[in-house]
């Protein structure tokens, strides 16, 4: 079934690298890792390499409600964690995953690393993730096990995710479509009556839509970019700064026209980028619990 994956999928070139993270019990941790100006929050030793569900649950005890994210050595590198990883990625005993958590006042980094028979996790604080803004890149080669590791492939063409039966993806020559879909949501009514309404009502409906939209946004990066490796060559962080996605999200302008129409359309385009190679990457929502990433070639 592979095989036919080749449309937008070859062999990986460059093996990517995943790295993790460490929890508390700060004094034990590795000095010969510290770097820069990150500081070492705390280290959890494992005499065997940790379970799922113990290594989830170290994650946890530090990340508390925040979302992991997965650092992709693939993608643009954020010179303040380099600084950490940079001397582990030139040692022996290099990394096995990283990851990043940004729901705090500072960054927080957790780094797995085999000790012995056993793996460590150490976490270390950020003073800010710095990398600066650069255009949006498909990577030229996409191999299916890497990208959907997470994925069952149920036919040439779908996948879909292990854990979220509701997460599919269909591949084509031309395209790569995520879905996913929320039963049991409400349906998003636009107002009819926007324009009528005074200039203060209408900034107070203009928020509520914002921020709505802003968190579907982070629900589909979630489900799409976060469930999947090397496809882009921005971080899982960097799609939620301002700074990276500000020109390509919907502007307010354009969603106060839809209000003014007081039509709910079929659908919103939250997020849509074409890429210096020409592909248009979009994230889309109908507002009732349908969500869409499409990433169509020229």
């Amino acid at each position: 079934m592979i095989s036919k994956m080749k449309i937008w999928c070859a062999v990986l070139l460059a093996a990517a690298i995943c790295f993790a993270a460490p929890t508390k019990s700060s004094k034990n941790a590795p000095k010969a890792y510290t770097s820069g100006s990150a500081k070492i929050m705390g280290a959890v030793d494992s005499p065997a390499p940790f379970s799922g569900d113990r290594l989830f649950a170290v994650l946890d005890s530090m990340g508390g409600s925040g979302t992991w994210m997965e650092w992709d050595v693939n993608s643009v590198r954020d010179p303040s964690l380099m600084e950490v990883l940079d001397p582990m990625l030139k040692a022996d005993n290099k990394p096995e995953m990283v990851w990043v958590i940004v729901e705090r006042q500072k960054p927080l980094v957790a780094v797995l690393l085999p000790k012995g028979r056993g793996e460590v996790i150490i976490f270390y604080e950020l003073k800010s993730l710095d990398a600066k803004p650069v255009a949006l890149e498909i990577n030229k080669v996409l191999s299916p096990d890497v990208v959907f590791r997470d994925y069952e492939q149920i036919s040439e063409t779908e996948f879909v995710h292990r854990d979220k039966k509701n997460l599919k993806v269909l591949v084509t020559p031309k395209s790569i479509r995520f879905t996913y879909v929320m039963k049991g949501e409400d349906p998003l009514q636009i107002p009819s009556d926007y324009a009528t309404k005074t200039f203060v009502e209408k900034n107070s409906v203009l928020r509520d839509f914002e921020d709505y939209f802003k968190y579907e946004y982070s629900l589909m990066l979630r489900a799409f970019v976060q469930s999947t490796r090397a496809v882009f060559n921005w971080q899982p962080w960097h799609w939620y700064l301002q700074e990276w996605n500000g020109k390509f999200m919907m502007s307010r302008s354009e969603l106060e026209s839809i209000l003014m129409r007081g039509i709910t359309p079929e659908s919103f385009t939250l997020f849509s980028a074409k890429t210096k190679n020409g592909e248009t990457v979009q994230f889309k929502t109908n507002g009732s619990g349908f969500s869409e990433l499409i990433i169509t070639r020229p």
